[in-house]
């Protein structure tokens, strides 16, 4: 009879504390050093702009990395691992795939919120300006829905994880986890989060090569695919699998599988449509990089929780022998710290922890800003002050910011002693946010859609949704609690009625009270804030600083030519990014959701063991990929940019005239009364010339 794995943690708390504490300051440090030199040296001064749009010229590499980083939070890595755990093979498959279309899809909407409102700040702005106030309200209330669940399982998620890992009280992981991005974000804005992502992101992949060549090449009682393929044989022999094809691990056709596929498929349309984090990067994106950039990031991300799951998941079925995971502890998400104790001892224990505490802080900094974004441009300026300046938006960020992080440390400590964990929330997401996916994407790509449709159909999407929810749990079950709801064919009844309903309720509404027929004249409407008091605060030409200009009108013809031809070839580039991006969307979709999947789950086919090894390979290769495309792309892509701060850097060490270089004339070019000029930027100096020869 299997008795039940005990987790006693391999390290102590000093180190808990000493990771959440000390590598969050070391963060924070690094990202307020950053910072510093952005602003010395490329004027990147922290306006209202600056703060939640990085100027929207941010690159593709850039984009992907924090596309990845963002997407790949504590349930991506620890909910991957517990399916594959639970149903073999197809969990790892069926979480990346039907977690990986709907970035591909989103760079459709991308594309649209780039092309329809070029200045807007968040997609609630776009909503209001099509729809006023009733619906902008509606979609309020579902996007916060959204960050709140998705903050409440980063910090679940990873304050379990660091109490098995270290005995750190869950409370206290709770509550200590924000304060490094907390710091990190208020000083650097959305460019502190695409720059720690990255960092993130490069550490979060170093692990998993870990894991992987551990399981698969040096660990002493597994070493290679093959081992790990004779042991899920026998695993599958000691505690087969319900409803998998044959009871194995080694096969797609799973049962449960299947419908936690359609669950997270549904789920994760809610999370990405509706989370103002992803719409936050492609706002900041150059409007020419947000295409290849979330294509590239969508792809890249596949191999994370596919490899991820599929190593460590298969490795603590591999590796466990008698003694099982308790239902409990799996859906806490503690599988893949089992796996990684049990392939590298404390060298594992250490690297998940790192990993954990990555994938956390990562996704909780985009969390920040994508609340503080709403609370700034959608409440504040909407709302309460709608002729406040920059200065004014950039404390209400802050503090937003702080107060966010408090709010969500305090729920997710109720959820911890309510007993509800990030497996629970998981599956939950797509019941309670889901019915707005759709008329979100319409006030897009939908000109007809009136706002009679885009306020009720989330309403009663959501009504239907709960009741197709908590019906199904009582009728199965008799009973309902967390386990009964929490069990698979309420959450399927529930996510796919949330997604799906709004399909009867648009057309109908919008047809009966009748349609809109929008122009989108009042998104291209939105305007940037005035910036000009931060601007003038930090003795910095508003026009210097990155995504920022003054509005006046061109002083002539020949400038008026220019604009519009430059905005003649950006739209030209829009609407071809657009095609492209319709096209690969259909082809992505036929691959990851039919052409793989399907066969393999109907033809019942159990994996041989030289297929297992090719299907292992493959996902190291990608993985190969992935690093490729997050961490080597957007280096080569800055390179210019960071070369220029580096030589800048070291002339300002050396003593020669580093002033030229953050918006203030050179002592050269003192007036005859010997007043510095500080309107004037001295650029010659960067190619070794004097600021009159530059001139």
């Amino acid at each position: 009879m299997a008795g039940t794995v005990v987790f006693v943690p391999p390290l102590s708390q000093a180190f808990g504390y000493g990771i959440i504490l000390g590598l969050g300051f070391a963060f924070a440090f690094v990202m307020i050093f950053i910072t510093w030199a952005l602003r010395r040296y490329q004027h990147e001064v922290q306006t209202s702009e600056m703060f939640s749009t990085a100027g929207r010229s941010v690159k593709s590499g850039l984009v992907a990395a924090t596309v990845v980083s963002s997407w790949t939070w504590a349930a991506t890595l620890l909910q991957s691992t517990a399916v594959a755990y639970k149903y073999g093979v197809s969990g790892p498959f069926f979480y990346a795939s039907g977690a990986t279309v709907q970035i591909i899809l989103f760079a459709t909407l991308a594309i649209e919120l780039k092309r329809r409102a070029p200045n807007a700040h968040t997609f609630l702005e776009v909503v209001r300006a099509r729809y006023g106030t009733v619906v902008h309200v509606v979609f309020i209330v579902f996007c916060l829905m959204t960050n709140i669940l998705v903050t409440a399982m980063l910090l679940t998620g990873g304050s379990a994880v660091l109490t098995a890992m270290t005995g750190v009280h869950t409370v206290a992981a709770c509550f200590l986890l924000p304060i490094g991005v907390v710091l990190y974000t208020v000083f650097g804005g959305i460019k502190a989060t695409f720059i720690t992502d990255y960092m993130h992101t490069v550490v979060i992949i170093v692990v998993i090569f870990l894991f992987a060549f551990s399981a698969y090449a040096t660990n002493s009682t597994l070493g290679s695919p093959g081992k790990v393929y004779d042991a899920l044989i026998a695993a599958g022999k000691a505690f087969p699998v319900d409803g998998n094809a044959g009871g194995s691990y080694l096969t797609m056709r799973s049962k449960e599988g299947g419908i936690f596929w359609v669950i997270n498929l549904v789920g994760n349309f809610g999370t990405v449509f509706l989370d103002n984090g992803y719409y936050n990067k492609a706002i900041a994106a150059s409007p020419v990089h947000a295409f290849p950039g979330y294509v590239l990031g969508g792809l890249c991300w596949f191999a994370i929780p596919w490899l991820c799951a599929t190593t460590m998941g298969l490795s603590a079925l591999s590796l466990e022998g008698s003694q099982r995971i308790s239902a409990d502890d799996v859906t806490a998400g503690l599988v893949l710290p089992y796996a990684a104790i049990k392939l590298l001892g404390y060298s594992g224990a250490v690297a998940t922890t790192l990993m954990i505490f990555m994938a956390v802080t990562s996704a909780f900094s985009a969390q920040l800003i994508a609340v503080s974004s709403v609370f700034t441009y959608d409440i504040y300026q909407a709302y309460i002050d709608r002729t406040t300046k920059g200065k004014r938006l950039v404390w209400v960020s802050h503090m937003t910011c702080i107060v966010y992080a408090l709010i969500m440390a305090g729920f997710s400590t109720g959820l911890y002693y309510a007993g509800v964990g990030m497996g629970y929330l998981y599956l939950l997401m797509g019941v309670i946010i889901s019915s707005a996916v759709i008329p979100g994407a319409m006030t897009l790509l939908w000109k007809d859609q009136n706002w009679v449709a885009a306020a009720a159909s989330p309403v009663m999407g959501l009504a239907v949704s709960l009741i197709a929810w908590l019906v199904t749990a009582k009728s199965q079950y008799g009973t309902l609690n967390v386990t009964t709801t929490g069990a698979n064919y309420p959450m399927l009844a529930g996510n796919v009625a949330a997604l799906l309903s709004p399909i009867v309720f648009i057309p109908v509404l919008t047809y009966v009270f009748g349609p809109q027929n929008y122009d989108y004249e009042s998104m291209r409407n939105i305007r940037k804030v005035d910036d000009t008091d931060v601007a003038a605060a930090a003795h910095v030409d508003i026009e210097l600083i990155p995504g920022q200009t003054t509005d006046p009108s061109p002083p002539t013809t020949t400038a008026n030519n220019v604009a519009a031809y430059k905005e003649e070839e950006e739209a030209t580039k829009l609407n071809r990014a657009a095609l492209y991006s319709r096209t690969l969307t259909i082809i992505m979709v036929l691959c990851f959701l039919i052409l793989w999947p399907i066969p393999m789950y109907g033809t019942s086919y159990v994996f041989s063991k030289p297929f297992f090894t090719g299907w292992v390979i493959v996902g190291i290769i990608w993985l190969f990929f992935t690093a490729f495309g997050v961490i080597v792309f957007p280096l080569f892509e800055g390179r210019e940019s960071m070369l220029r701060v580096v030589r800048m850097m070291m002339l300002d060490i050396t003593g020669k005239k580093p002033s030229a270089y953050y918006g203030r004339e050179s002592d050269e070019s003192e007036n005859a009364d010997g007043d510095m000029n500080e309107n004037t930027v001295v650029t010659g100096h960067i190619f070794g010339k004097s600021s009159k020869e530059a001139s």
